[in-house]
């Protein structure tokens, strides 16, 4: 099937469900983000900035750049110009970059919480009380060119379905909790970003907005190796 053919697929059965597809695009040639574009996709997740950067050079600018992967503080200066919405905030020394950042860009940019709820210890994530400690903090008060949509989360590898979905259901309920804490009055925070190829389903169910696949899209990854910098 062609990558038309499987963003149909995704999006026929999502759109139903009012979810919103990420089409995860790390490893993959613009030209395969391209043909994805064509076929009517507009948003776009990548984990390495770097190549985020290339492929925005290249591509049309009405794209929605995602950043989900783990992102370090000294590369938000490369994205800040032009990303949509960074997934993977996972602590307050991060957002006080990004906001730092976004000032100096004259942008608002839209951030969601990463909320470690996998039960393994190679997830990155806030626990749930570093979550309210930073919404509660008097550095996020002040923050101008920021601003918190949502919450993301990943779940366990390999894990048993019910396992998964517990964890789903867990980051549902601390969303829900978080809205009426923190955002009551406040229609943007809206987003759950959690599900993959594998559980997207599962995710789905439990309240995910956003899911994000890949491989099942574009096909096979050719990786490219990216030296620090």
């Amino acid at each position: 099937m062609s990558i038309a053919d499987n963003l149909l697929k995704y999006k026929t059965e999502l759109d139903e469900s009012g979810v919103k597809l990420i089409a995860v695009s790390k490893y993959h040639q613009a030209s395969a983000i391209q043909e994805a574009y064509d076929a009517g996709q507009r948003v776009f997740g990548e984990n390495i900035v770097q190549e985020m950067v290339e492929k925005e050079s290249l591509l049309p600018k009405d794209i929605d750049w995602h950043l989900i992967g783990h992102l370090q503080t000294n590369k938000i200066k490369y994205i800040a110009p032009f990303v949509r919405l960074i997934e993977s905030v996972d602590s307050l020394k991060l957002l006080i970059e990004i906001n730092k950042q976004a000032t100096k860009n004259k942008r608002i940019i839209d951030c969601l919480l990463q909320i470690y709820v996998a039960d393994e210890d190679t997830k990155f994530g806030l626990e749930y009380d570093e979550a309210i400690e930073l919404l509660r903090s008097q550095e996020y008060s002040e923050m101008q060119n920021i601003r918190i949509v949502g919450l993301m989360g990943i779940a366990s590898n390999n894990a048993l379905e019910k396992q998964t979905l517990d964890e789903f259901m867990e980051l549902k309920v601390l969303f829900d909790g978080i809205k009426v804490s923190f955002f009551r009055k406040e229609e943007s925070f809206k987003e759950i970003s959690m599900g993959m190829s594998g559980d997207y389903k599962l995710a789905v169910g439990a309240g995910s907005t956003m899911v994000r696949i890949g491989s099942n899209i574009f096909g096979k990854r050719i990786i490219k190796h990216y030296k620090a910098e």
